[in-house]
């Protein structure tokens, strides 16, 4: 869990935006990968579009880590300052100072592939140039991934839940339209019964009209 309680933190919202970015381009990191082993040439066009997209993705989360690193060095010498504890203000270093490293390596294995060793454009500082204790309680960095992915499922729970809701409130509904039905198909089955009721009395009666219209004309012709 994070010490700082400040939802307002602009550092807390970069990171986000940055753990975010590292997860995206780790899946094209090792797709480049494969894509160079695989390749016959290093000019390879799905080799060249493959190192484009990466080292694009690289420069725009270099650019917010870099943000990252300038707000932990403000704070380093006196982090009470700023209301964030030294436990808050270790585990920001260790974030800045992992996701750096991880960088670096992949621009490393983007140098392995440029012809006269170039490398891609690299503002950030050493990433360890944060020097940080043996004592701050472990990986804060996957602990925070960990408590990210916690959350995502957390809230694909709660989506579960709402949509069995749902699906429970159109169910019983279903079920009374059902009833409704069956209740009206009764009712006219009843209707029906007392129509045919009704009509065959009326063919009886129309019939005993007939039969006594006859007999009056006989009667009146006699």
């Amino acid at each position: 869990m994070m010490s700082s309680t400040n939802e307002e933190d602009p550092f807390l919202q970069v990171q986000q935006d940055v753990l975010s970015q590292i997860s995206s381009i780790r899946p094209l990191f090792a797709s480049y990968l494969r894509i160079r082993s695989l390749a016959s040439s290093s000019t390879s066009p799905e080799l060249t579009s493959a190192r484009a997209e990466l080292e694009t993705a690289l420069s725009s989360l270099s650019e917010d880590l870099a943000d990252l690193v300038a707000s932990v060095q403000a704070i380093e010498s006196n982090p009470s300052q700023f209301g964030i504890s030294d436990h808050e203000a270790s585990r920001r270093k260790r974030l800045v100072q992992e996701v750096g490293a991880e960088i670096q390596d992949m621009r490393e294995e983007l140098n392995k592939n440029v012809a006269g060793g170039g490398g891609g454009n690299n503002d950030l500082p050493d990433p360890s140039s944060f020097a940080i204790g043996e004592g701050d309680g472990g990986d804060a960095y996957n602990e925070f991934e960990q408590q990210q992915q916690m959350e995502i499922m957390q809230e694909q729970d709660r989506h579960l839940d709402g949509v069995f809701h749902t699906v429970g409130n159109l169910r019983r509904q279903a079920d009374d339209m059902g009833r409704e039905l069956e209740e009206q198909n009764e009712m006219l089955e009843v209707v029906d019964d007392l129509a045919d009721r009704v009509g065959s009395r009326l063919q009886t009666g129309m019939a005993k009209l007939h039969v006594g219209s006859i007999s009056t004309a006989q009667d009146d012709a006699g």
